[in-house]
């Protein structure tokens, strides 16, 4: 699939993403005329309509929650298509760096490979920093939606009775920084080796 049809899906992925966000606040709007013309009915003494108000608003509420659940779906889709574009576009400036390196390599130009050298790690830097933020982005801890729900909860002064999951397990980055060092250590000292040779 090529770049420019990956944006494409993309754009109408975004679009999607708020058209369902659309639909979800048209129905919580039907949903409270729904509430009021049960309550009008409720005063009337009309139970038979009030009913049927009920079960609309009811009907709408589910689906705005279906809408705001498919808006999110979507809305994950879209942010794994933006990320694959990223790494589309970091593969094809490593592929060019690579072929770069490959002739300074051939021609032992030890300046030359130490700038693409350079370049290199702006790159990986790079691809690090994006893999980063995407994993930070794309999943959620559950203990923070709790922490929200329970926030607004508090500050709407309602109680929310909810179990929280015991002991929620962290993941530490440190293991792959601690790679990341130790390659860059090892090319560090490959290139120390080059020089050296010459």
């Amino acid at each position: 699939m090529s770049t420019s049809s990956m944006e494409k899906h993309l754009f109408n992925l975004k679009f999607a993403v708020k058209e369902l966000e659309r639909n979800s606040k048209k129905c919580d709007k039907e949903e409270k005329k729904e509430k009021a013309k049960a309550k009008k009915a409720i005063q009337n003494g009309n139970m038979d309509v009030a009913r049927i108000h009920a079960e609309n608003a009811i009907r709408q509420k589910n689906q705005a929650v279906n809408y705001l659940r498919m808006s999110a779906r979507v809305d994950a889709v879209s942010s794994r298509v933006q990320s694959a574009l990223t790494t589309r576009k970091v593969t094809g400036s490593m592929a060019g760096v690579v072929k770069a390196m490959d002739a300074a390599m051939k021609g032992m130009n030890l300046e030359k490979i130490s700038s693409l050298m350079e370049k290199t790690w702006d790159v990986q830097s790079s691809v690090m920093e994006g893999t980063m933020s995407d994993t930070v982005t794309t999943s959620v801890p559950q203990g923070d939606v709790d922490n929200l729900l329970q926030q607004v909860a508090d500050e709407a002064g309602l109680e929310l009775n909810m179990e929280l999951p015991s002991g929620v397990q962290s993941q530490t980055i440190g293991a792959s920084t601690t790679q990341v060092s130790q390659e860059q250590d090892e090319l560090t000292q490959r290139l120390a080796r080059l020089r050296q040779a010459e």
